[in-house]
């Protein structure tokens, strides 16, 4: 499909009064598609918030339009939010344990690579603690150094499991045996559909 095709239909999908962070509306939009600037279309399509959510079709299309473009962090951006519409949000304040204190001495990928292990309760018949895996996307920034510290949108592979974290709730990171950092979650919520359990 054409991407020019492919953004208008994304458009469709946004209510007309929803507004990025700069007050920018889908009109904006529809005026830089005008103009053959798909690539500013782009951009600001993916800058519209989560309330509510838009639908997976939206994010569908914007993930094809920029793999079609070449925008590798686009389109990994945008299939990382069609899965936040199927499975539900989870953010988090995440702090790295310095390099000195941990096994960690080289930056985080911040695009959704690196698939930890988290504690977030879950426990064994025995008693014994349930280490869930979560790829780790962090919020503005391509990478997070050892001993630093960002908002961190978790995408767990069970969602099932992570039903009961709700914000407030420190969990735990692991990349081996020792913890990797700690972070307390902000946000969880589940999916549209399920919201109301």
């Amino acid at each position: 499909m054409d991407v020019i095709k492919l953004l208008e239909a994304a458009c469709l999908l946004v209510p007309e009064e929803r507004a990025t962070g700069n007050d920018l509306t889908v009109n904006d939009v529809w005026d830089h598609l005008t103009r053959d600037e798909w690539d500013v279309a782009l951009g600001l399509l993916e800058e519209f918030g989560d309330f509510p959510a838009l639908p997976f079709a939206f994010w569908e299309n914007l993930a094809t339009t920029a793999e079609q473009a070449g925008l590798e962090r686009s389109a990994a951006w945008c299939h990382w939010r069609s899965y936040e519409t199927r499975n539900g949000i989870i953010r988090a304040d995440l702090t790295l344990r310095p390099a000195a204190e941990g096994r960690r001495r080289t930056p985080v990928s911040g695009h959704g690579v690196l698939r930890p292990m988290w504690d977030i309760g879950n426990r064994t018949p025995a008693g014994g603690p349930v280490l869930d895996i979560a790829r780790l996307w962090v919020e503005a920034a391509p990478l997070l150094e050892p001993g630093g510290r960002a908002l961190v949108r978790l995408a767990p592979l069970g969602p099932e499991r992570w039903r009961h974290v709700r914000p407030g709730r420190v969990i735990t990171m692991y990349e081996d045996r020792s913890v990797a950092g700690t972070a307390v979650v902000l946000d969880a919520r589940r999916p549209a559909a399920m919201s109301t359990a």
